[in-house]
């Protein structure tokens, strides 16, 4: 599922654009100030959609803040369609820039086609909730707090991500984890690997226990 960060200090504009969005299948999270957005922003978003004129801020400063840390692409929504407001957010990175009002179908199309244009690498970005990881880097992130994992619950929980909403038996898990010398993987450590993984990601309740199965990785709403 494809994760926007919406910064957008009116709240009917605001309210609009999230619920739209998640009816055509996206998990929004709507920010009202610079700050928020700070607090909001990590690698697990795929695109940022970012007002200029903010309470505490400015949506320019925010742009250049997010380009000296994040890949993550933006595309400006504002009032202000001077063309020199235009040639400055484009300059200093942003991938679009749609005036308001705007039609969502419009700002739909133009998120795909900036999403189209993200970096292959941006694929191997798995996330479900405040977790992320990064397959090149295999690294693992809360909310962007690295996540030390062992290599077996590192597997365990790319596995997990990788299927995503989908109820995974034992058998076909510990199939997974049969590592590449051929040690085996029991029954027994599958389950203290996910009480311990849990631990690690803080309690989460996003591994779901499907009783006599196995377990599923999935967003809660």
């Amino acid at each position: 599922m494809i994760r926007i960060l919406l910064i957008e200090d009116d709240e009917t504009i605001s309210f609009g654009i999230t619920a739209a969005l998640k009816r055509k299948g996206y998990m929004c999270t709507a920010c009202s100030t610079v700050k928020a957005g700070k607090q909001a922003v990590s690698d697990e978003f795929q695109l940022i959609l970012l007002d200029l004129n903010l309470p505490d801020g400015s949506g320019y400063d925010f742009c250049r803040w997010v380009k000296e840390r994040f890949k993550t692409p933006i595309i400006f929504l504002t009032v202000r369609d001077d063309v020199r407001d235009i040639t400055k957010g484009l300059d200093m990175g942003a991938d679009d820039y749609v005036t308001k009002p705007f039609h969502i179908e419009v700002l739909e199309s133009r998120m795909k086609a900036v999403l189209r244009r993200v970096p292959e690498e941006k694929q191997n970005l798995l996330s479900c909730g405040d977790i992320c990881l990064d397959k090149d880097k295999m690294q693992v992130s809360i909310n962007g707090d690295e996540v030390e994992l062992t290599a077996l619950e590192y597997r365990l929980l790319c596995v997990l991500l990788e299927n995503k909403g989908r109820t995974l038996p034992r058998n076909l898990i510990l199939d997974k984890l049969w590592d590449a010398e051929g040690n085996f993987v029991n029954d027994n450590t599958l389950t203290v690997t996910v009480k311990r993984l849990r631990k690690k990601l803080s309690g989460t309740e996003l591994i779901v226990t499907i009783r006599g199965i196995g377990y599923r990785m999935e967003d809660k709403a």
